[in-house]
């Protein structure tokens, strides 16, 4: 399982949104059954330096966010303690190389994907996933994930299923 950016700064700092803090039961929830069936699960993180607003995303999105030990950088809730001794990997833009390359070398039966934003980070790493294990299925529980714009949140699932990702919990 990956757990894509569920970070403070995107559920109530800088760049939070009303819904988000509501996915974090669900989260925990999920950890724990893959955990109890004995399976990896990887956090991601939004990061970024002091040089953001020089950064293409920084001139696109001025909004300082997530910056490396911040208390925004930090995992949101019970998930940062979840997420101790577990891979991690930060990420300066949407996607991560690094769990790119860690997931090339995995026989998954499947990957399944959660966290923020759905729109822009978690539809990023899916294709990313999508290309480490082609034939891999890779998932996302669309209601472990959501966007500040609600449209935007559809259409990326919209998007995921054109994608061949298996869309679950929609309504």
């Amino acid at each position: 399982m990956l757990v894509i950016d569920y970070q403070k700064d995107f559920v109530d700092g800088s760049l939070g949104f009303p819904g988000a803090r509501a996915l974090e039961g669900p989260i925990v929830e999920r950890i724990r059954e893959y955990r109890e069936r004995g399976d990896e699960v990887i956090f991601t993180l939004d990061t970024h330096g002091a040089d953001y607003a020089q950064t293409r995303e920084g001139k696109a999105l001025p909004i300082p966010h997530c910056q490396k030990g911040s208390g925004g950088w930090r995992l949101f809730g019970e998930i940062e303690a979840l997420s101790e001794g577990a891979p991690r990997f930060e990420k300066e833009t949407f996607g991560s190389a690094w769990l790119f390359h860690h997931l090339e070398g995995q026989g998954y039966a499947s990957i399944e994907l959660c966290g923020l934003v759905s729109s822009i980070c978690v539809l990023s790493n899916a294709v990313l996933a999508l290309t480490a294990q082609p034939n891999t299925p890779v998932l996302v529980d669309a209601r472990l994930t959501a966007a500040a714009d609600p449209a935007l949140h559809e259409k990326a699932l919209d998007i995921l299923e054109n994608l061949q990702v298996q869309v679950i919990g929609r309504s």
